[in-house]
């Protein structure tokens, strides 16, 4: 069972609502008093509305290079999922350690603060970095100005664990994303006259074909990652929502769909062909109908892949304190290729908990997960003496 310290923590912060639509301050709050009353020394980021902020805690010197433990408070809604336990309130049963965020992931802050006796009582050579995050699930939006301060810092952290549940699996790679909207502008009629006007929905559905289109292309003919349980970049429409009724033609369609892509390949071409099929085929047709007809496309969200030498130290040491010979990849995204491409940090993605239960009703994590993380975090202690 995790220590008494992690539970402890662990409860806390399933007690706050961190839905990424609501501000973290009271976590924070909490996290950073845990923290100082251990010797800690902490600061915050805030977002530009004073409402939701990051934490950067500190044990040992801060004038060497050391390592960063870093997890992101925000969660997905429970809006509309089927709970059979508040989710909001830390429950156990049968090992098990029910609520929002158990997996995804407070239960790896949990042993990461759970941590802080140990380390405030330790004399490091290295300092330890705790970084907290907000808007992770909407972005990794947080971490961008958490990141700024700590490119201005003299000395810079020498590696980085993102604690996303992978099973404590060491994982060196993840796919580069790119979020999108599209919406069209036509012109409404009555449907009996339909050639007079821009059906934007029909124009929509253009661009989901092409969408299709290139997903196969990437699926048949694009570059391999074996390492990857989907080995090849993805394109995907995740909603589509236009037209009021059948008799009317209609004005106005919007499509959101994203590519996840291998690092060896260009995320920002296939955006570029995108807006190419927009400007080239379908705007042009439907300003023969009506000038006034338009597309907008907008990039609502984006952040890097990750890859990770196989052999580069943090993957060596991970690798070793996880008691494990093989690395993987995964699929969904996380805060580490922003470590790496923003602050040249290397950065491995190693924590406790299963992706499968992220993000769904009756969220959990297994007391043995969070035992693996907590062994794994004392050899990171051991690593900074």
């Amino acid at each position: 069972m995790p220590s008494a310290a992690t539970r402890t923590a662990l409860e806390a912060l399933i007690g706050f609502d961190t839905t990424s639509r609501n501000s973290n301050l009271p976590l924070i709050d909490w996290a950073q008093d845990w923290l100082t009353s251990h010797g800690a020394t902490c600061r915050r980021v805030h977002d530009a509305t004073g409402t939701k902020a990051n934490l950067w805690a500190t044990f040992g010197p801060a004038d060497v290079p050391g390592w960063v433990l870093s997890g992101h408070t925000d969660t997905v809604p429970v809006d509309g999922q089927d709970w059979s336990v508040d989710p909001f309130q830390l429950t156990e049963r049968d090992g098990l350690f029910y609520g929002r965020g158990t997996c995804d992931m407070k239960g790896f802050i949990a042993c990461c603060l759970g941590l802080a006796p140990v380390l405030g009582q330790t004399a490091l050579a290295r300092p330890v970095h705790l970084a907290l995050s907000y808007d992770e699930e909407v972005g990794c939006l947080g971490v961008r100005e958490l990141l700024r301060m700590v490119m201005a810092e003299p000395v810079q952290p020498m590696a980085c664990i993102v604690g996303e549940p992978t099973l404590m699996h060491v994982c060196i790679g993840h796919k580069t994303k790119r979020s999108l909207r599209a919406t069209f502008t036509g012109t409404a009629g009555h449907s009996s006259r339909a050639p007079q006007f821009v059906n934007a929905v029909e124009y929509g559905a253009r661009l989901i074909a092409h969408m299709q289109s290139i997903g196969v292309r990437l699926a048949t003919k694009g570059l391999r990652d074996p390492l990857y349980d989907t080995p090849h970049s993805t394109a995907h429409v995740g909603t589509a929502h236009g037209g009021t009724a059948l008799n009317i033609v209609p004005e106005r369609f919007v499509t959101d769909f994203e590519f996840r892509v291998l690092t060896q390949e260009d995320a920002d071409a296939l955006v570029d062909e995108v807006r190419s099929f927009i400007n080239d085929e379908l705007l042009p047709e439907m300003q023969r109908t009506d000038p006034t007809a338009g597309v907008n496309l907008e990039l609502t969200s984006f952040y890097p892949g990750l890859d990770t030498a196989v052999d580069a130290p943090v993957a060596v040491t991970a690798r070793r304190l996880a008691n494990r010979n093989d690395s993987i990849k995964v699929a969904f995204g996380t805060e580490g290729g922003l470590f790496h491409e923003m602050a040249n940090i290397p950065t491995v993605v190693c924590g406790p908990g299963s992706i499968g239960q992220a993000h769904q009703a009756d969220e959990f994590i297994a007391a043995a997960q969070l035992d693996a993380c907590e062994q794994f975090l004392r050899g990171i202690v051991e690593e900074c003496m």
